[in-house]
């Protein structure tokens, strides 16, 4: 499992790069960033690139479900990218879970989700 988040340009935004199945120490890591974030701006964005994933653990699925709950009125957009069927379905089950807008964008349009993420 690879994972990396990067400061944006926008400071609201949080950029995560994950390849394989995202685990419970991965959410021990970005919880405390996105939190951050939340007390900084308010509100944040998250831009989530996604290449060769595979998922969630049950732990980690679970931590998610969880920040998603204590955060669900925090999150004002999120980017998906990603290269398969699967992926682009993420960005309709996440809709009715958080007040966000959430647009997918294929793996090849990195740049114009970027744009999106920061626009205002």
């Amino acid at each position: 499992m690879s994972f990396e988040i990067t400061e944006a340009a926008v400071g609201n935004v949080v950029e995560v790069h994950a390849t394989g199945k995202l685990t419970r120490d991965v959410y021990e890591t970005l919880v405390p960033i996105t939190e951050e974030k939340i007390r900084e701006h308010g509100k944040i964005r998250i831009l989530f690139i996604m290449h060769d994933f595979h998922g969630w653990t049950v732990g980690a699925a679970w931590d998610d479900f969880l920040f998603d709950l204590r955060h669900f009125n925090h999150l004002e957009r999120l980017a998906i990218v990603g290269e398969t069927k699967w992926e682009k379905g993420m960005s309709i089950f996440c809709r009715p879970f958080t007040t966000a807008k959430i647009k997918y964008f294929d793996h090849t349009d990195i740049a114009k989700a970027r744009e999106w993420i920061e626009e205002p």
